[in-house]
């Protein structure tokens, strides 16, 4: 059995998987981003430096590592050629160890407009996206409009597809959004400069990755977001537009799912949503400002306030069946600490039937109770804790009844934010 762990995000997204990713990366020869594009941010802290990463993998901050970023992103070109120079001047080596899929779809400045003038369309209905053109990009890929990463190297075929989108997404932007069209002179010489600074790093990246396992060498896929965002999964409409679910992995790197021999579930110790949409164990007032502040809950993309709640159950549960999960890691244990009382969500209650499993009725989600389990706090400090046994007690029982309510074991605890405060139970490769 090949040796191939999916590392996917069981919330909201948010859950910490940069921090996962990168220290499972030391163990692992390739790093894979499945989906997504630079609306992710996965925050890894080595000593006292903080990197925030948005479209290349984790594992980049390991220098022998080869880093993938797969068909399934979409890639805005100017953010992604930022992001390596930021690295780059940080004294992270990015060359010949970092590989873009020739499949993957170009972020095109029509879309960044699109994404924000739609968001303003909906009002109070928005859907909270980042206004990056991540969603369009996904809607011109599936109506078969896209234009992909290997058209950069083609400038005759680029030239056509941006001229033959330009007749439609003028006419849109003018009549009804009432905002200027595009000139396509001016796009295709910025995305031909783009085209000479990335050459380098487009690969045909299923074959290298695909190639790896057969060498029966240790790789990671990293997906972004989280299960309750997928578009297919999630709480639709208030969803990403991707597949950040193991299956995602498989269709945005073109490996089949016989070739995964294990799926990592990232958790927090309680729950997280930014943007819209419901979130039925949401607390507010100063307990919810309290995780938030304790856990830095703000968007490493965007410094959104993230809303805090309780760790909800329903919504693992799901997670846990959609995922085929074999193992779960639970986040950010320390930010309870001193909290007398915790909660956590067991099923919900609406028009007076229990729901042990998570509603697909988008309306029936927003508008249920959820009810509640009391387990005892504890008072001790669980911050930078790196051994199980010395935990307190309540928060081992804690964690030994999120697995049995969860029915997936707890494989590691991340006690802070650095990379080796953590707790290892079982190793992944």
């Amino acid at each position: 059995m090949p040796n191939v762990v999916v590392v996917v995000g069981v919330q909201w997204g948010d859950e910490g998987k940069g921090k996962i990713v990168d220290f499972l990366s030391e163990k692992a020869d390739v790093i894979a981003r499945y989906q997504g594009g630079h609306n992710a941010g996965h925050t890894v802290v080595i000593k006292e430096e903080k990197f925030i990463l948005h479209l290349i993998p984790s594992g980049i901050l390991h220098e022998d590592k080869i880093c993938l970023i797969g068909n399934g992103v979409v890639v805005d070109p100017a953010a992604l050629l930022e992001e390596i120079k930021g690295l780059r001047n940080r004294g992270v080596y990015v060359g010949k160890n970092l590989f873009l899929s020739k499949n993957s779809h170009l972020i095109m400045p029509y879309h960044r407009v699109i994404d924000k003038e739609s968001e303003r369309f909906r009002g109070a209905k928005k859907l909270g996206t980042t206004e990056r053109g991540i969603g369009p990009a996904y809607i011109d890929k599936v109506a078969r409009t896209g234009i992909k990463i290997v058209d950069l190297l083609q400038p005759k075929v680029f030239m056509e597809k941006l001229g033959t989108n330009l007749q439609t997404i003028n006419f849109l932007v003018e009549n009804l959004y009432k905002v200027p069209g595009f000139d396509s002179k001016k796009i295709y010489d910025e995305y031909m400069g783009y085209a000479r600074e990335l050459s380098a790093y487009i690969a045909d990246t299923d074959i290298i990755i695909n190639k790896a396992i057969s060498d029966k060498k240790n790789v990671l896929f990293e997906g972004a977001q989280g299960t309750l965002l997928d578009v297919d999964h999630g709480t639709y409409p208030y969803v990403t537009s991707s597949n950040p679910i193991a299956g995602g992995a498989c269709i945005g790197l073109g490996v089949g799912p016989t070739k995964i021999s294990k799926v990592f579930g990232v958790s927090k110790a309680y729950t997280t949503r930014v943007g819209g949409g419901p979130f039925p164990t949401e607390i507010t007032g100063p307990l919810g400002d309290r995780l938030r502040e304790v856990g830095g809950e703000y968007g490493a993309s965007t410094g959104r306030p993230r809303r805090c709640g309780w760790l909800d159950m329903v919504i693992l549960r799901h997670s846990a069946r959609i995922n085929g999960l074999t193992g779960i890691v639970i986040t950010k244990l320390d930010v309870l600490d001193g909290i007398e009382v915790i909660k956590v969500c067991t099923s919900y209650k609406y028009n007076g039937k229990i729901y042990e499993e998570f509603p697909k009725e988008i309306n029936i989600f927003e508008e249920c109770e959820p009810i509640y389990e009391e387990v005892k706090g504890w008072s001790t400090s669980t911050a930078g804790v790196k051994d199980f046994h010395k935990l307190p007690e309540e928060a081992k029982a804690y964690l030994k009844r999120i697995e049995e309510m969860l029915g997936v074991e707890i494989q590691m605890i991340s006690t802070g934010q650095k990379r080796d405060e953590l707790i290892m139970l079982k190793e992944q490769f």
